[in-house]
């Protein structure tokens, strides 16, 4: 079934301001309660049902205290929980991710090598083409595929349908997936992006993939979609199979926290924290304010022009907002240029993924405090979510006086 004038609604569009992500959130408040538990799943057009506040959050433009605050202010821990949990397990997600950096590599490498079989495997590369053009002849994938690359969204229930149907039914390497989605993806995060591909693979939870059951697609998208077999490969108990992978490394230590230095202080935001506010409450006074990022560090393809841009003026805006003001930068002999005016640069603590390897390449050193969110959050990503869910309470504890609650 195709879209009717009674299930169509406008395209949403994401503007790059932090203004912009507070007007969003405002507007979803009303709904962050039982409305959103209640309709959360249900991928409809223009997705009435969602925040969809994770550009503004994957650059912590909007940072995750501010929106759980907003939200306590309305509504009670209890009646909020789907929504909050929600926002916490972003938290979960990339502790795990930041205790096992491995995983991030073994990614990297996988897709290296997945991309070297595009080179060689001419079906391989015929059956990837078709799946990220969205002529794969699966209504409701190449639907999705289409709203990916046109606005660089997707609901998160239609990313593991997605997910699901690229690995057991189209039978493609996870990896090219996960950098299908991370290439146009305006929320893209190494982190949620990696970990969520896994999980629907059963690699992260182990032996426990995740089906897009048509008959699922059909409830959950308003029955745009008829029920037809999706044509995963079964298990001979009816089962999809989960994919093969090693056991999971060894959990790290959580990084410790840093104090300010003193002296003439640069601040050096990235595209994975825009939103200083955290390291002036604890008093910092920058001298300057820049900010660097790296989308291309995203994949060894091209990025979307929209991520580009989007990320782009996010940071444009972020540092518009300081005293004395910056670049905004991909170069890092642009931003060491710029560091030579300071006695220390401070930057917030940036997690694993393709910003943390490029800001590990500059050539100069820099301070890295960590957020209280991530500090109380990210000691409990020892395994599934369920330890840190129980956190809950002392994770809200975080959040600042002024953020709201």
């Amino acid at each position: 079934m195709k879209d009717t004038p009674a299930n169509t609604a406008p395209a949403l569009t994401f503007t790059p301001t932090r203004a912009a992500g507070l007007e969003r959130l405002e507007a979803f408040l009303p709904r962050a309660g039982r409305a959103y538990a209640d309709g959360r799943n249900h991928d409809l057009p223009g997705h009435p049902h969602v925040s969809s506040m994770s550009p503004w959050l994957a650059h912590r433009a909007i940072t995750e205290a501010e929106m759980a605050g907003r939200i306590l202010d309305r509504f009670g821990p209890a009646t909020a929980e789907k929504m909050l949990s929600e926002i916490v397990w972003r938290a979960y997600f990339k502790g795990w991710l930041e205790r096992r950096p491995s995983t991030w590599t073994d990614y990297k490498r996988g897709l290296k090598g997945a991309r070297d079989r595009l080179a060689t495997s001419s079906g391989l590369r015929r059956a990837w083409e078709e799946a990220c053009g969205g002529t794969t002849g699966i209504a409701p994938f190449d639907d999705w595929a289409a709203e990916l690359v046109n606005t660089g969204y997707l609901h998160n229930h239609a990313r593991m349908w997605f997910a699901s149907i690229w690995m057991h039914t189209l039978r493609l390497p996870w990896e090219l997936g996960a950098d299908f989605f991370l290439r146009h993806l305006l929320d893209g995060d190494a982190a949620s992006n990696t970990l969520s591909w896994r999980w629907v693979a059963g690699l992260h939870t182990k032996g426990r993939p995740y089906p897009a059951r048509a008959s699922n697609i059909a409830k959950f998208t308003g029955d745009r979609y008829d029920a037809r077999d999706l044509g995963h490969r079964l298990t001979p108990s009816g089962e999809i199979e989960a994919l093969d992978g090693p056991p999971h490394p060894d959990p790290q230590a959580v990084p410790d926290d840093v104090p300010l230095p003193s002296g003439r202080i640069g601040l050096l935001l990235h595209e994975d924290d825009l939103h200083p506010d955290y390291l002036l409450a604890r008093g910092l006074e920058p001298a300057g304010t820049a900010a660097f990022i790296a989308p291309a560090g995203r994949s060894p393809l091209t990025i979307a022009s929209h991520v580009t841009h989007f990320t782009t003026a996010l940071a444009q805006n972020a540092v518009s907002r300081a005293d004395a003001q910056g670049p905004v930068t991909t170069d890092g002999e642009e931003i060491a240029a710029w560091a030579k005016d300071f006695d220390h640069i401070v930057t917030p603590y940036a997690p694993t993924g393709w910003l943390r390897d490029a800001l590990d390449d500059l050539p100069l050193q820099t301070h890295r405090p960590l957020r209280d969110w991530d500090a109380a959050a990210w000691p409990q990503a020892t395994a599934g979510f369920f330890k840190v869910k129980k956190k809950i309470p002392d994770i809200l504890d975080t959040i600042p006086s002024d953020c709201g609650h």
